[in-house]
């Protein structure tokens, strides 16, 4: 790893060919933890760009083990966020994968356990009843069933565990590297629509560049404000949100603002969660209709996000009444209990 390093440390840009022989030393046993890690750390300075970004994530896709998804009218989507904004918010994207899924529309949701917050998808799930280290054919009938699934990241990317112990040294140095990025990425679905939250404004152009590349038809990358300048990797109901609708031929961004639709939050602390029981606690309530508010707002937000991006609504008010029906109606309910029946 130490002719790369130099390479990163003069300023140079790797071809695909290179990343993919990257990809393959990052993975093998051959260079050290610390060799990694240090590899990992110059990169990052040096900064990535789009294309390494594309080609080191279809490297580790090739690794992934797949996960196939009958063709249907409509596709399937993933929503998902980078995490990192560090606002200890309560798990909108899992959230919003029940109303998505109960607004007809098939989820496929790719995460891992909480790694920058208390309670990831993952982690939240099990609360709920939900195991996520399952057979593919289990999840593959859950999706069927349900309308809903959800890929673990280790489950599918046992490879990453030769990355594991440099990235501890790396948080242990308390520096960022590419796998900051990279988890929403990794879907080895591979959606043809995809709702991805980031949690800097520097990721938007990179994300709506390589998510095309990666096959998306198209996807939304969203980045979201609070009013006092905090970020969060969701569109926000506390300020403005930057939307970046990508496609093999457009990549226009926009600022969006939720007000027009939605009170705004008293407070931050409306929207903040806890560990994953209970935020676990929190998604049940919102969506049998208990819960109404903030909390219930910012899911049914995203979840109109989503189902733009996914092409099966044209607009805010008519994707929002969308998401809105689908937990009043109960089918959100329905999904999270089908989901539980399905993976028992």
């Amino acid at each position: 790893m130490k002719d790369w390093i130099a390479q990163l440390q003069a300023g140079v840009f790797f071809e695909a060919e290179q990343i993919r022989a990257l990809a393959e030393e990052l993975l093998s046993a051959d260079a050290s933890d610390e060799e990694k890690a240090d590899f990992l750390e110059a990169f990052h300075v040096r900064g990535e760009n789009a294309r390494e970004i594309t080609a080191l994530a279809s490297a580790f896709l090739e690794k992934a083990e797949p996960f196939h998804v009958p063709a249907e009218p409509g596709g399937f989507i993933d929503v998902c966020g980078t995490g990192g904004d560090k606002l200890g918010l309560f798990n909108i994207s899992t959230a919003v994968m029940f109303v998505v899924a109960g607004a007809g529309v098939r989820v496929v949701k790719h995460g891992n356990r909480g790694i920058t917050s208390r309670s990831g998808g993952a982690d939240v799930l099990e609360a709920l009843g939900i195991p996520v280290e399952l057979p593919v054919e289990k999840l593959s009938a859950m999706l069927e069933g349900a309308g809903a699934t959800f890929l673990f990241a280790p489950r599918f990317h046992p490879a990453f565990k030769a990355i594991a112990p440099a990235r501890k040294i790396l948080a242990g140095r308390g520096k960022a590297s590419v796998f900051n990025m990279l988890g929403p990425l990794l879907n080895s679905a591979r959606p043809p629509y995809q709702l991805a939250g980031v949690f800097s404004q520097q990721l938007i152009p990179l994300y709506a560049e390589i998510l095309p590349g990666l096959g998306r038809t198209r996807a939304w990358v969203v980045h979201g404000r609070t009013s006092e300048g905090g970020v969060m990797d969701e569109i926000s109901t506390l300020g403005p949100t930057t939307i970046a609708d990508a496609s093999a031929d457009n990549r226009s961004a926009t600022e969006f603002d939720a007000s027009k639709f939605f009170p705004r939050p008293t407070a931050l602390d409306e929207l903040r969660g806890g560990d994953a029981v209970q935020n676990a606690r929190m998604l049940v309530s919102i969506l049998s209709g208990e819960k109404r508010g903030p909390a219930r707002d910012i899911v049914v937000l995203n979840a109109a996000g989503a189902l733009q991006a996914a092409g099966v609504a044209a607009g805010w008010e008519a994707a929002i009444d969308e998401a809105r029906e689908s937990i009043d109606s109960g089918a959100a309910a329905r999904v999270l209990a089908e989901m539980r029946r399905l993976s028992a």
